[in-house]
């Protein structure tokens, strides 16, 4: 049986959601078939993103800002700040179960675009568009849902399983309490479960140097970039 080739495109260039008075130009391929999970496997350790059935990777015309990193979970060190939310929150009840879409996680993902990305395109998602974000998936995917012991919802990530590691696809929380800073959690929680998986990374999208949505990934580390075709240390300037 003769397979047909992998196809890929190119999107026009729209405006960059990360740095100003930039445009963004991204390739893109379906995930589809016998093959979607192998593929998904091998684009991801290249530097691609999944979203629904897409894997796509930025290829903006004179501008390489956004870059694909990694934590290698057995060598992950914390910081003081970092050690501190997560001993604050050791008492939050984690599930995780498949991508299943429910009416309590979309008021949680209303507040937080509404809130934290009043601008992006993500703010006018009803909720047809917030199942398909969720549940539209080609691959080995789950819902991981962080609750305090009174059963508020207050976190949820949406994590692909790779071959290698976890892929944090998509995470939204409580944006009410800024300084209990449920996004350092979770990236700590799915370090964490990287470990228990017996997996080497977690993949955490595309760190934006100077960007102010992008910064908080340098925080984590010691980390990995993939940059001129191969993955390599993040070095952060003294």
């Amino acid at each position: 049986m003769q397979h047909r080739p992998q196809l890929f495109y190119t999107t026009v260039p729209a405006p960059c959601p990360y740095l100003p008075n930039r445009t963004e130009r991204k390739v893109l391929t379906e995930l589809a078939g016998p093959d979607a999970i192998a593929l998904h496997n091998r684009l991801s350790q290249a530097g691609f993103r999944r979203s629904h059935a897409i894997a796509y990777a930025p290829v903006c015309v004179g501008c390489r800002a956004c870059t694909p990193m990694r934590i290698p979970a057995a060598t992950f060190t914390p910081t003081r700040t970092q050690k501190k939310v997560r001993y604050r929150q050791a008492d939050l009840v984690v599930t995780m179960g498949p991508p299943v879409p429910t009416n309590e996680q979309y008021r949680l993902f209303e507040m937080y675009q509404a809130m934290r990305h009043p601008d992006g395109d993500m703010t006018h998602m009803c909720w047809r568009d917030y199942a398909e974000l969720i549940a539209n998936t080609p691959v080995e995917t789950f819902l991981a849902e962080f609750r305090r012991p009174d059963g508020q919802l207050v976190c949820v990530s949406l994590v692909d399983r790779l071959s290698d590691g976890l892929s944090a696809v998509y995470t939204f929380y409580d944006v009410n309490d800024p300084g209990a800073s449920w996004g350092t959690f979770s990236i700590q929680w799915l370090i964490e479960q990287t470990l228990r998986f017996g997996l080497d990374y977690l993949y955490l999208g595309y760190y934006v140097p100077g960007s102010p949505k992008m910064n908080y990934k340098a925080a984590f580390g010691p980390a990995e970039i993939f940059r001129d075709g191969h993955w390599g240390p993040l070095l952060l300037p003294l």
